[in-house]
C-alpha cells in the first residue's frame, strides 16, 4: 500500500467514524488526488476551519475554481456545514475529507466523473 492509499484510508477512517456518513471510496480517491502533492504537506493538508481566510480560500479556490460555482453566500454556509459536521473542536480537519464533503453537499460528482 502507498502513502497516498494510506492517507485514502485514514480519510475514510474520519468520514466513517468523525462525520458519521459512509464514503464513496472511488470518489474519495478522486477528490484526493485532486488535492495533489498538498496531501503529503503537514501545513497544507489540513483546513482551518476557525479562519475566515482559509475558508474563503477554500471557497474561491475549491468551490469556485474547482466546481465552478457562482459566488454567493449558500458558499460559505455549506463551508460552515461541512466544518460542523467534521467537528469544530477536531483539530486536523483534512483537506481531502472537507472537499469530498463539500463535493457531496453541493452534489456537484459529476466534476469528478
Amino acid at each position: 500500500m502507498g502513502k497516498r492509499d494510506e492517507w485514502i484510508a485514514k480519510y475514510a477512517d474520519d468520514l466513517t467514524n468523525k462525520c458519521g456518513m459512509t464514503p464513496d471510496m472511488d470518489l474519495l480517491t478522486k477528490v484526493t488526488i485532486g488535492c495533489g502533492p498538498s496531501i503529503y504537506n503537514a501545513d497544507a493538508q489540513t483546513v482551518a476551519g476557525s479562519q475566515e481566510s482559509e475558508l474563503e480560500l477554500v471557497k474561491t479556490n475549491f468551490l469556485m475554481k474547482k466546481l465552478g460555482m457562482s459566488d454567493s453566500p449558500d458558499l460559505m454556509e455549506g463551508i460552515h456545514k461541512v466544518i460542523e459536521i467534521y467537528g469544530k473542536s477536531e483539530r486536523n480537519k483534512y483537506r481531502a475529507v472537507v472537499y469530498y464533503m463539500l463535493t457531496k453537499h453541493f452534489g456537484k460528482e459529476a466534476v469528478y466523473a
